[in-house]
């Protein structure tokens, strides 16, 4: 592959961020750690720490005040993990569940207008793609990188 073109992906990946980050604010009150780690014990619940933090590739620490502040608004709580009680689990509350769907189906609604001219095609290779390139990094940050 060019240089040019490894050069292009990384421009375009960081407008793609920027321009849906700041998007966010008009898809609801979530940010986008709140919402990334809502989807994910969503997907997953209930998680302990260690493992959410592991599946979203974050530090402990971070992962630890990011729980903390959903506690706070009362979207997750932990609770005593049955086999070891020593381990909190994590969990949506109703009211986390609430504000997750009405968020995605906000950032749903943003995806289809933007993607509207869009064939099916092309939107299957784009989803395709972006699920292989975001495996891909995960796994690159699990060897250390």
């Amino acid at each position: 592959m060019k240089r040019d073109s490894l050069q292009t992906i990384e421009h375009e990946i960081a407008l793609l961020v920027r321009l849906t980050t700041t998007h966010s604010p008009k898809l609801g009150s979530l940010d986008r750690s709140e919402y990334l780690l809502l989807s994910e014990l969503d997907q997953r619940s209930p998680l302990g720490i260690n493992a959410l933090a592991e599946n979203l590739k974050l530090s402990l620490s971070t992962a630890s005040r990011q729980v903390s502040a959903l506690e706070t608004k009362q979207f997750v709580r932990r609770f005593p993990s049955p086999e070891n009680g020593r381990i909190s689990l994590i969990e949506m509350t109703d009211s986390g569940k609430d504000i997750l769907q009405h968020v995605q189906s906000k950032r749903k609604q943003a995806y289809a207008e933007v993607l509207e001219d869009w064939s099916e095609e092309e939107i299957l290779v784009l989803e395709k793609s972006l699920s292989r390139l975001n495996h891909n990094f995960k796994k690159w940050r699990s060897n250390g990188c």
